[in-house]
């Protein structure tokens, strides 16, 4: 097949969406890959028709993962430009609130998911010429943060499986980048925070956060994708958590235990 592909986890909403119909405008082969879907099909729509495939995947299933990169292979000629390691769920909270199911499957989808995912497409990655691997991370992964300590440790988790792969994958010719929004306009937001009646999204309203169009996030990734950097950080919000993280680390502390403190007061 003619042209490059791009197999997107977590397509059927958000940030997998919009990147979907980001690179498809630009003439890729999209794959989408998730739980739901009926939100696939509803992403495919947006979408030329023969440029795309769908397939129902539980990142968390290794099985499934073969399965999935086997049909798609099959649209592709069985190369592969970009494995987005997209899919993810956020549960908030304090961590002794929190409970073992939650604490096992946000692991499980936000971290190993995304380890299953590289293993399982590294044959064709390796095959295709100057490809790349491109990891949802996050601001989360940027500076530890309270209340969302189990999601931000995945976060940074994947942050450092992309750095090192860039490396180790570097002979293979794969580079490996990471993809760090801050907090997205997508339905993740409108999820319940452990503890607590509000959701994501009423917490970051009350903190005085920004929350960024997925639109930039799109963009976001296309120049990830097609630059040098091993992050990129989109929407205000993760722009100033990298510049406070490496240049004012103690200020940064101070300023998010303050903010713990206003919003424990509420």
């Amino acid at each position: 097949m003619a042209g490059k592909s791009i197999f997107i986890t977590g397509g059927a909403s958000g940030i997998g969406r919009a990147v979907a119909h980001y690179f498809g405008e630009r003439g890729w082969f999209v794959g989408l890959a998730d739980v739901n879907d009926a939100g696939m099909a509803e992403t495919a729509k947006g979408l030329a028709e023969g440029q795309f495939s769908i397939h129902h995947l539980d990142v968390t299933d290794r099985q499934q993962w073969k399965e999935a990169l086997a049909a798609f292979a099959t649209k592709t000629g069985g190369t592969m430009d970009v494995l987005f390691n997209n899919a993810g769920i956020g549960v908030g909270g304090p961590l002794e609130e929190m409970s073992d199911a939650d604490i096992d499957r946000v692991i499980a989808i936000n971290f190993t998911g995304v380890v299953n995912g590289i293993r399982a497409a590294f044959p064709m990655l390796r095959d295709t010429p100057d490809s790349c691997i491109l990891n949802t991370s996050s601001a989360a992964g940027i500076y530890g943060s309270a209340g969302l300590v189990v999601y931000s440790g995945t976060k940074f988790a994947v942050r450092a499986l992309t750095e090192g792969l860039d490396i180790e994958f570097r002979d293979h010719g794969i580079r490996s980048r990471a993809l760090m929004p801050s907090f997205i306009d997508t339905p993740l937001l409108d999820g319940p925070v452990t503890g607590s009646n509000a959701s994501t999204r009423e917490t970051v309203q009350a903190a005085g956060l920004e929350i960024t169009p997925v639109q930039e996030v799109a963009q976001g990734a296309w120049e990830a994708v097609h630059g040098e950097k091993i992050h990129t950080t989109v929407g205000k919000t993760a722009k100033r958590l990298a510049f406070a993280a490496r240049w004012m680390p103690n200020k940064l502390r101070r300023n998010m235990g303050l903010a713990r403190q206003r919003e424990s007061i509420k």
